[in-house]
């Protein structure tokens, strides 16, 4: 307990060098440089401001809400990290998650690493740093790989060696960036996995693309039978004729059965059949007034 203390007394002292205009520290090279760069510093909320790099863009409300209720309980645990920009004026690297829940519960201060880097540094050090996190979804990570390709002006080559993934890896998670930016939304909101979004991206026509995607939902596929859907799809140009093979065919004698009843109505009379046999017979009507002359048609007959 006395150590904690102690290093809490500690970062206060040096929040306070901070806010002294005479001991304005900018680079490592300044006075006292060594005495906060790399340390636990009691920063106040109000004067940290959030990282326009973060790669992450959507936070789960219950999960802040549960960090939230522990920081009240426990404390911040493990400090953010940020970078001074200007005089006791400081910017998120990392912890967005544990500075929003502090700020829920109303704390004034919040323990931080301190680190000195210009944009492309803190870029750098944001993206590298979520991406290993375990709980980005399969597009905040292909977006980050982007922006370090885009921005830091790294080859995949280069981003394979800096953040320790096979160059395969890296690939894949870019191509998923190619599919329709509804589905992307659909993987972000879980509703799909990196599988089912790697089988989908096979298919060039973004129309087409959609297609299969609602029919994935809707039917709650597998990734394995995405797969097999989309070579299916891909082999016959189109997801209708795959409904198509699938669908069971009416027998002959059925078929013109049909005929009699869409003349005897009116109304063209369509007929399903299932795989076991059974199957319904649909009648359409077009109004009120159409519905009743189908409804005499039928009392005629008993």
């Amino acid at each position: 307990m006395a150590k904690a203390t102690k290093k809490q007394a500690l970062g206060r002292g040096l929040s306070a060098l901070l806010k002294d205009p005479e001991n304005d520290i900018n680079s490592a090279k300044d006075k006292n440089a060594d005495k906060v760069v790399g340390s636990i510093v009691e920063l106040d909320i109000d004067a940290i401001e959030v990282n326009p790099f973060q790669p992450r863009t959507s936070f789960n409300e219950s999960a802040l809400q549960e960090l939230a209720t522990s920081i009240k309980e426990l404390g911040v645990i493990q400090p953010i990290t940020v970078r001074k920009i200007d005089f006791n004026k400081f910017q998120l690297v990392s912890g967005e998650r544990r500075f929003r829940a502090s700020k829920l519960v109303g704390l004034n201060t919040i323990p931080a690493y301190i680190r000195i880097a210009n944009d492309q540094e803190s870029l750098e050090m944001a993206l590298v740093e979520n991406i290993q996190r375990q709980d980005l979804d399969p597009i905040e990570i292909a977006l980050s790989y982007q922006r370090l390709i885009d921005e830091i002006s790294l080859t995949q080559e280069q981003l394979s060696d800096r953040i320790g993934k096979n160059r395969s890896t890296i690939a894949n998670y870019l191509r998923l960036l190619k599919l329709d930016p509804i589905i992307q939304t659909g993987m972000r909101d879980g509703f799909l996995s990196m599988g089912h979004g790697r089988a989908l991206i096979n298919i060039d026509d973004l129309e087409l693309q959609l297609e299969v995607y609602e029919k994935v939902l809707a039917d709650s596929l597998s990734v394995r039978d995405t797969e097999k859907l989309v070579k299916s799809v891909q082999s016959s140009g189109s997801l209708s004729s795959e409904k198509t093979k699938n669908t069971p065919k009416v027998p002959k004698e059925i078929k013109e059965s049909v005929k009699d009843f869409s003349s005897y109505f009116g109304a063209k009379v369509d007929v399903k059949v299932s795989k076991k046999g059974n199957g319904k017979v649909i009648i359409p009507f077009s109004s009120q007034e159409d519905f009743e002359r189908l409804t005499k048609l039928i009392h005629s007959e008993k």
